[in-house]
């Protein structure tokens, strides 16, 4: 019997990714902004308690949803590692070429013994208010049919375009409260860059993969 193979984005409700914001297939937009994190076991009470409820009245005063995500995975110590490899091999003394490879041992086996976890915190942004939707069909009613194909793409795209613009600047207001919001509370957040929204979802999707991830500015 065959099985009708599919894509893994097929499962994945994204369109594109564009200047940084995540368009889904329903028309809905995302930003995704990655955020420091406090420890509030090294607070006394009293702060413990201020920041709870300086976090809560932030989370009141939105008008819009929003998710915060944290995303927990076992430090990938392969990319440090390598770098220590190389760093041997550069190595022209004998001393510290031992000492280089037997602090390296000493990683592997306190790895192996020890999960080491790393969090990274993450808030999506949404803005679903006005669908985009496409204006195919009205814009060929108005255009007529003695209009050239070219000059009805050009205008679909400046349309699009336009919508998608418009739509932006609204996420990009919501963005700036969560941004100031969340800086009141002494927390740092910056919104991720197209490259590093595709290497969030790549990664999410393949684990293993040993480059850098990705990084608070």
């Amino acid at each position: 019997m065959a099985i009708n193979a599919r894509a893994a984005q097929d499962f994945v409700p994204i369109k594109e990714v564009r200047n940084g914001v995540i368009i889904l297939k329903d028309g809905g937009l995302r930003a995704v902004l990655i955020a420091s994190s406090i420890n509030l076991s090294l607070k006394s009470s009293e702060e413990q308690t201020a920041i709870i409820n300086q976090f809560q009245a932030f989370l009141n005063g939105l008008d819009f949803s929003t998710q915060i995500v944290v995303q927990s995975r076992r430090l990938d110590i392969r990319p440090y590692l390598l770098m220590l490899e190389a760093r041997e091999k550069e190595q022209t003394e004998k001393l510290l070429k031992i000492q280089t490879r037997e602090y390296m041992e000493f990683i592997r086996s306190f790895t192996d013994e020890v999960n080491i976890m790393t969090k990274t915190f993450f808030v999506v942004v949404p803005y679903s208010q006005t669908i985009l939707k496409s204006n195919n069909g009205m814009i060929d009613k108005l255009l007529g049919s003695t209009t050239p194909k070219k000059q009805i793409e050009n205008t679909k795209k400046a349309m699009d375009m336009a919508d998608f613009e418009e739509k932006r600047s609204q996420l990009d207001e919501r963005v700036s409260v969560i941004i100031s919001g969340l800086g009141g509370l002494g927390i740092r957040s910056s919104q991720l860059k197209t490259e590093e929204v595709v290497e969030l979802f790549y990664k999410t999707f393949n684990p293993g993969d040993i480059s850098q991830g990705i990084k608070l500015q």
